[in-house]
């Protein structure tokens, strides 16, 4: 058969979207992300596809591989298709129940059934063998199969500990092709990404899986609407019936606990032979536990669901609505199936039989292989020298400098370096240590520029400045002035210079530059402004121009005295010169002009810099 698209896993990067925030590693319950040039990507066999990256992704660059074009290759290819369609669809689609069993006919799907009724088959299964060993049953639930790559990839002493018996999905697959012969297609619907994985590991059973989210983008594509076919065309012979009948109380399987609850002994609320745990963290703590405690402590059965609270939380589901609200819509969808008149599925004692006899040899199918996850220690072990040399290049040259924020996604610094260490972590990934970098950079550029430069605030404190702006406003000679600088940030502008109003228009100033000339104190500065975060903070650029000025002076100077000589000259040979004296007068004024400060302002302060020349 071929699984569904095995050269793509489920899970995947849209490298062009990933910002790197490192938000899913921080997710990730088993740090199966790898940060490699800067971009996350999901490593293969470490990823237990649980998909709480997919769900905290915040620029949606986490992809769930879409399948609909091989399921509608499927319907194309195969003369029936069936749906298997997840349980907890009563609490996707709760207010279009109905309308979405027409919509998967419409769809061109030949029969609906219910993935129930593979859970009922692996309930009584479950039971039979309780019947048989004193109500004792020393397995782990395969029911999920995110719960399965947990144990295979991470825990594999455990392997032996879960159950022989397939999961629902399977089970219900196998059935269908018991019943309806082997060449009909299967598509599980449901809000699980792990059933892909399935899809991918035992082709045919089934032949393709789809999310409630890429069921919903096939409905939009082929404009059905739901709320219309509720409201309007939903008759008995539309919506159809379920193959090969309608599940019962197994319909509670997408909530933690429902599957205990269709035991037998899970009738007895105060039972302590089967225990059901959701959430991937809380799996990971049982299953440490089952490694420390004695076996007369251990808990026979455990219902282990990777999905908080249930399937009815799956990451493939579209309808955002809280655990309270899905969980009581799908006890409600129970509740009316038990009390309800209509026939409900009944395990047939031969299958139920064979599902214990057999195992996973059930999924036998011509030309395919049954694949179960890899068996590999999927991470390496380092030695403390190591981890030390790590730590160093990751800037923690002392026990003080691992704060173990968590920015880098790890829960410590040294995991941050195991990880480093191991191939999946970048160190810039730590944020310590890029802020470090990043001011110290900044230190050093500050520290030797030779123009004296300065930062301030809103309210006109100093951020930071360097030694040469000390010198120039604070009267303090270089060496003076580097060793001023660590006690300056803080103190307000005005302290150093009269001249603070500028730095306040700055503010509110567009993002161009200003540049200015200032006369301060006998020297002549050019200044430039510049603004930092937004206008957050505004920085100012002075350079020290007095020697060239100077040399501006003497131009001036020396034009003057020939203005003097040449007007000298004028009154003697005006009758001969006529209106030549008068245009040597006009240019000689002019280059005057050019340098002199216009009358009326003050020497000592700032004049829009307009003429860039002028300070050359």
């Amino acid at each position: 058969m071929g699984s569904a698209n095995p050269g793509l896993y489920p899970i995947y990067t849209e490298r062009t979207e990933c910002r790197d925030c490192y938000k899913c590693v921080r997710a990730c319950p088993v740090k199966s992300i790898q940060v490699k040039n800067g971009h996350a990507v999901v490593v293969r066999n470490r990823c237990i596809s649980c998909g709480r990256c997919v769900d905290t992704c915040p620029s949606h660059a986490k992809k769930i591989r879409n399948d609909v074009a091989h399921a509608k290759q499927l319907i194309t290819s195969k003369k029936r298709v069936i749906v298997s369609l997840a349980p907890s669809y009563a609490a996707e689609f709760s207010e279009t129940p109905q309308a979405v069993l027409v919509a998967l006919r419409m769809l061109g799907f030949s029969d609906i059934s219910e993935t129930a009724i593979g859970a009922a088959l692996v309930s009584a299964a479950i039971d039979s063998y309780l019947a048989h060993h004193d109500n004792v049953c020393p397995w782990i639930s395969t029911a999920c199969p995110s719960v399965v790559e947990l144990i295979y990839r991470y825990q594999p002493s455990l392997i032996n500990q879960l159950s022989p018996i397939p999961s629902p999905l399977q089970c219900h697959s196998a059935y269908l092709r018991y019943l309806y012969g082997p060449e009909i297609g299967i598509v599980f619907v449901g809000p699980c990404i792990a059933k892909k994985v399935e899809a991918d590991q035992t082709p045919g059973f089934p032949d393709v899986a789809l999310t409630f989210r890429e069921l919903r983008s096939w409905f939009s594509a082929e404009d059905i609407d739901l709320n219309d076919l509720q409201k309007t065309g939903c008759s008995a012979e539309t919506v159809g019936y379920m193959v090969p009948a309608v599940a019962g109380e197994s319909t509670l399987y997408p909530i933690e606990g429902g599957m205990v609850a269709s035991f037998a002994l899970g009738k007895d609320v105060f039972q302590d032979r089967a225990v059901s745990v959701s959430g991937v963290d809380q799996v990971m703590e049982t299953l440490q536990d089952l490694h420390v405690m004695p076996s007369e402590e251990r808990i026979p059965f455990l219902e282990l669901l990777s999905c908080e609270g249930g399937c009815i939380n799956g990451p493939g589901k579209s309808s955002f609505r809280s655990s309270a609200v899905s969980k009581a819509n799908a006890a409600r969808f129970t509740k009316s199936r038990i009390i309800s008149e209509q026939p409900l599925f009944v395990p047939p004692l031969d299958f139920t039989h064979l599902i214990l006899e057999q195992g996973y040899d059930l999924l036998a199918f011509p030309h395919s292989l049954h694949v179960l996850p890899e068996i590999k220690k999927v991470k390496r072990s380092f030695s403390d020298e190591a981890i030390a040399k790590a730590l160093l290049e990751l800037g923690k040259t002392e026990k003080s400098d691992e704060l173990n924020c968590g920015g880098c996604g790890y829960n410590s610094c040294h995991d941050m370096a195991v990880a480093y260490l191991d191939g999946m972590a970048e160190p810039e990934m730590c944020v310590t240590k890029m802020r470090k970098l990043a001011q110290s950079k900044i230190d050093v550029l500050l520290r030797t520029l030779p123009m004296g430069v300065v930062i301030v605030d809103r309210k006109l404190n100093i951020v930071d400045c360097n030694s040469a702006f000390l010198t120039l406003f604070a009267d303090l000679d270089s060496e003076l002035g580097s060793v001023a600088v660590e006690r300056v940030a803080g103190l307000p502008l005005d302290r150093f210079v009269p001249f603070y109003n500028q730095f306040s228009q700055q503010f509110d100033a567009g993002m161009k530059t200003d540049q200015y000339r200032l006369h301060f104190k006998g020297r002549f500065l050019k200044v430039l402004f510049f603004t930092i975060e937004n206008h957050r903070l505004v920085g100012a650029m002075f350079q020290d121009v007095t020697i060239p000025t100077t040399r501006r002076e003497t131009v001036v100077k020396k034009a003057d005295t020939v203005i003097q000589k040449s007007l000298e000259t004028v009154q003697k040979i005006a009758s001969l010169l006529g209106e030549n004296a008068a245009e040597t007068e006009i240019m000689l004024n002019s280059l005057i002009d050019v340098f002199q400060v216009p009358s009326g302002e003050d020497p000592d302060g700032f004049l829009p810099d307009s003429d860039q020349r002028a300070l050359l």
